[in-house]
């Protein structure tokens, strides 16, 4: 049984979860477009590949997949979500499992407005959203909305180019700066993350990890605790349930005066997934179950609260001496 890691990069954690829990019975592909990614070292095999944006990039990840008789499939960056799922049907032709959400979800993960409506349609709370500065205005003069807000593009991830704004001036500016622009509301609370797998098979919501972030960096988790809401996993399987989501995904929520709001969903592993793993929420173990044909367990909330993560820098050192460097 292998298993194809695309886009690994430097999340070597999760390269070695896989690794161990495969346990001998297949190997742990890995691709990047870089010679330089620490994580592809860590895998069985490593496979240089184009970047994403490059004609014809799917078909050559299909093409290793043939070579390599791989059996399941999942990327760990968000442009390459889409990628797959668009093409999910040419995957499962040839006997691959593309572990993903379906298409048009994974979109509107990604579309901050479209995410904004759903968790509404869901009767989930989330911060409110505007897409021009006349509407701004408007609910700002009715008393629904005030300074400081956060500009950010309807599309992105990583928490690139997001701004926080003070004034009419800033917002001005960067309206004229930059197309596809959106007006969030600044959610002042707690933040927390849930690392969530629903099940291939059976859809259900199967493991669900709480954590209260303590600190950030880039946009991924740098320092979280574990915690436990049992009525917000409740909340959660519900919601993942009924949209139909598939896999490892991530979701961002806030705790404003003891109330849950959600943020965002990333349907990939998140960066902070080392935590839940680390707690015994093990969802390579829950993935491999299903490429074998057999559904999880549900164990929603089985870890200890008030275990923390504290990530640290580490290098990687290899004699590549004979190798042209592709950064």
């Amino acid at each position: 049984m292998n298993i194809l890691i695309l886009s690994a990069g430097t999340r070597d954690k999760v390269v070695q979860y896989f690794n161990k829990e495969l346990n001998g019975e297949g190997k742990v592909i890995a691709t990047d477009c870089s010679n330089l990614a620490p994580a592809v070292y860590e895998a069985d095999e490593f496979r240089l590949v184009t970047r994403i944006n490059a004609p014809g990039y799917i078909d050559r990840v299909l093409n290793i997949c043939k070579k390599d008789d791989i059996k399941a499939v999942f990327s760990l960056i968000d442009p390459e979500l889409s990628m797959i799922a668009e093409r999910e049907q040419d995957f499962r032709d040839i006997g691959v499992t593309p572990v993903i959400s379906p298409y048009d979800l994974v979109e509107t993960c990604f579309n901050k407005v479209k995410m904004a409506k759903m968790f509404a349609e869901y009767g989930l709370k989330t911060g409110k959203v505007y897409t021009s500065i006349d509407n701004f205005k408007s609910a700002v003069e009715a008393g629904e909305i005030s300074y400081p807000i956060f500009v950010k593009p309807i599309c992105g991830s990583a928490s690139l180019h997001i701004n926080m704004v003070s004034s009419d001036e800033e917002l001005k500016g960067l309206f004229a700066m930059y197309d596809d622009l959106m007006i969030q509301e600044y959610m002042r609370g707690q933040e927390y993350g849930a690392d969530v797998y629903v099940d291939m098979i059976s859809g259900k919501c199967t493991a669900i990890f709480l954590k209260k972030k303590i600190k950030m960096r880039a946009g991924e988790t740098d320092k979280s605790v574990s915690v436990k809401d049992e009525a917000l996993f409740e909340v959660i399987a519900e919601f993942v349930e009924k949209a139909g989501f598939r896999g490892m995904i991530d979701i961002d929520l806030f705790d404003i005066d003891g109330e849950w709001y959600f943020s965002e969903v990333n349907p990939r592993f998140g960066g902070g997934y080392p935590h839940a793993y680390e707690c015994g929420v093990n969802m390579p173990r829950s993935l491999i179950n299903n490429l074998k044909g057999h559904t999880n367990p549900i164990t929603i909330g089985e870890y200890e609260e008030g275990i923390v993560m504290m990530k640290y820098n580490e290098v990687m050192i290899r004699d590549m001496r004979d190798e042209e460097l592709i950064p």
